[in-house]
């Protein structure tokens, strides 16, 4: 199970199974506190395809909670049911889901490509090469990570604050700068309920 740089576009009925799977691990959660096990055995192998997901879940337009990993570690489709469930109920800025909010949730998958180091020479440089909308961005100072998936771009169009607010997710000050900042950018396929 490799990952590709340059992964195809999902096929629709494979989308539609990924949002299947993700809003049966959150009921399964319900009933259970733990994610859907998924039988891999039976899936087709781009679901089997190691990938890195992150699940958002929405509510009347606002974030319910969004829950994701940088790193292709798991299989696609237990990757999402586990990324689900935890964003349902492992978000510690929420509380967790309940029952009666499961029809109201709006959910969208984000498959991120593998992260691409960057090359700059200053804040400027860095900022200057942002793609706006298109990039999904990753800084590291030490200890101290965060990112932003493409969707931020939506609250935050201007390179300047996207970055800005990048440091502040990461426990930085929004004026820092040091040669030891690591930014990797990545893509991703986004899915989403109709």
């Amino acid at each position: 199970m490799s990952s590709n740089q340059d992964t195809c576009p999902l096929e629709p009925a494979y989308r539609q199974h990924l949002l299947d799977l993700a809003l049966a691990s959150i009921r399964h959660g319900l009933e259970t506190g733990r994610p859907l096990p998924v039988d891999l055995s039976n899936l087709p192998p781009p679901l089997r395809e190691r990938r890195a997901t992150f699940v958002t879940l929405k509510k009347g337009g606002e974030l319910r909670g969004c829950i994701g990993c940088l790193e292709a570690v798991k299989p696609l489709a237990a990757d999402v049911a586990d990324n689900a469930f935890s964003a349902a109920f492992r978000d510690p800025r929420f509380p967790p889901v309940t029952a009666d909010e499961i029809d109201g949730l709006d959910i969208h998958i984000s498959l991120l490509t593998p992260p691409e180091p960057m090359n700059f020479v200053s804040e400027r440089d860095l900022i200057g090469q942002l793609r706006a909308g298109i990039d999904g961005l990753i800084l590291q100072d030490g200890l101290l990570r965060g990112t932003f998936l493409p969707s931020v771009w939506e609250a935050l169009p201007r390179p300047g604050e996207f970055f800005r607010q990048l440091k502040l997710k990461a426990g930085l000050p929004e004026d820092y700068w040091s040669d030891t900042l690591r930014i990797s950018r990545y893509r991703v396929e986004s899915i989403e309920q109709a």
